[in-house]
C-alpha cells in the first residue's frame, strides 16, 4: 500500500496543481480585454484564413474550457465565452485550436501519430486494467505484462500529445503577434505575455497527465515483476 502512494500521490498532486495554474490564468486573462476588441471566434478566423484553411468551420459549444478540433470534420470548437468574448485568454484558446488545424493541414507527424493510436488507446484504457487486475488474481504473469502493455497505450498517447499541444501553442503565439491580433512589441508586448502566461498555464496540464500516467504504468511494471519474484 505504502509502495502505491508513493507512485499515486505525486503525480495526483501535479496533476491538482496544473489543473489548478491553468484556471487561475483562464480566470485572470479572460478579464483582460485585448485591444483591438476581437473575439476568440474572430481571432480563429483570422489565423485559419492566413493559413488558406477557410473551409475549417468554427461552431461554439457548451461548457467553460472544452475547446477542440475536430478533424474528421475538420471544425474547431470553442466554449461560449472563448467564442464570443474579447479576451486575452479568448483569443490565446481559439488560436491555439486554429493550431491543431494547421497541424491537420500540413500533416504534422506527431498529429498523424496520435489520431493513428486513439483506437489503440482506447480498447486499452478500457480493458487494460480488468487485464491487469485478473492476470494478478490467478497469479498469471503473461496475461498481467498484458494487461500492462494495453494500459501503457494511454501513456504513450500522453507522451505523443506533448510535442502536438506544444507546437499548437507555439504556432498560436507567432500568429496572433503577426496579425496584431495582440500587441507584440519590440520585446514582447503585455498582451503577447499575457497569451504566453495562458498557454504555458495550459501546457502543464498535459505534462503532468504524462507523469501521472507514466508513474502509474511504473507501478504497474513493478507490482507484475514482483510476480515473477514471488
Amino acid at each position: 500500500m505504502m509502495l502505491y502512494f508513493m507512485f499515486m500521490i505525486p503525480g495526483v498532486l501535479l496533476m491538482l496543481w496544473a489543473q489548478s495554474r491553468v484556471k487561475g490564468s483562464y480566470q485572470k486573462y479572460s478579464k483582460v480585454r485585448i485591444n483591438r476588441n476581437i473575439t476568440g471566434a474572430e481571432a480563429a478566423r483570422m489565423v485559419l484564413d492566413q493559413n488558406g484553411l477557410q473551409d475549417v468551420g468554427i461552431q461554439p459549444v457548451k461548457g467553460e474550457l472544452t475547446d477542440h478540433y475536430d478533424p474528421r470534420n475538420r471544425t474547431l470548437f470553442l466554449s461560449q465565452k472563448i467564442y464570443s468574448e474579447p479576451s486575452i485568454a479568448s483569443v490565446a484558446v481559439a488560436a491555439h485550436e486554429a493550431g491543431h488545424a494547421i497541424q491537420h493541414a500540413q500533416g504534422y507527424q506527431p498529429l498523424k501519430t496520435r489520431t493513428a493510436i486513439v483506437p489503440l488507446v482506447s480498447i486499452g484504457s478500457n480493458l487494460g486494467v480488468f487485464v491487469l487486475i485478473a492476470g494478478l488474481l490467478m497469479n498469471a504473469v503473461p496475461m498481467a505484462w498484458a494487461g500492462v502493455a494495453l494500459f501503457g497505450l494511454s501513456t504513450l498517447f500522453a507522451l505523443v500529445t506533448l510535442p502536438v499541444e506544444f507546437d499548437a501553442s507555439k504556432r498560436a503565439k507567432v500568429q496572433l503577434v503577426q496579425l496584431g491580433i495582440v500587441d507584440g512589441g519590440v520585446a514582447g508586448g503585455a498582451e503577447a505575455k499575457g497569451v504566453d502566461a495562458m498557454l504555458d498555464s495550459a501546457a502543464w496540464t498535459y505534462v503532468a497527465g504524462f507523469a501521472a500516467s507514466l508513474l502509474t504504468l511504473l507501478y504497474y511494471v513493478m507490482q507484475v515483476a514482483g510476480m515473477r519474484r514471488d
